[in-house]
């Protein structure tokens, strides 16, 4: 039987395999994804400086509402508030990292957010 630690632990290998190959830079960062069982996170990093430079997740009081964390309706709505955030500090180019994740689901739905929010990628 394969544990909710054997799971996770896989996801980090496939992260770190994806983080290999891409990078965010101040004016191209990259959008990280983080998927809970009750909520999902992304931000914008600028991995040179080690930075965050924008977030939203669920748990911002523009998404929170009435809608659950765990719905593909929350995730795109996370993805037009980080599209949104980015764009007003001057951001319109990422570099998507599905966070080990497959892109299917929640994760499509916030990419597909960003995307219908003006950033690029």
């Amino acid at each position: 039987m394969i544990t909710k630690q054997d799971r996770n632990k896989k996801r980090k290998k496939r992260h770190l395999r994806v983080r290999k190959k891409i990078t965010g830079t101040t004016q191209v960062p990259r959008l990280n994804v983080f998927r809970s069982s009750k909520n999902i996170y992304a931000q914008l990093i600028d991995d040179l400086q080690g930075v965050t430079i924008v977030s939203a997740s669920t748990l911002d009081p523009e998404v929170a509402g009435d809608k659950s964390g765990a719905t593909v309706e929350a995730a795109t709505a996370v993805g037009q508030l980080i599209a949104k955030r980015a764009l007003e500090k001057g951001l319109k180019e990422v570099v998507f990292d599905r966070g080990g994740y497959i892109y299917h689901g929640r994760v499509k739905a916030l990419a597909d957010g960003a995307r219908e929010g003006g950033l690029e990628f």
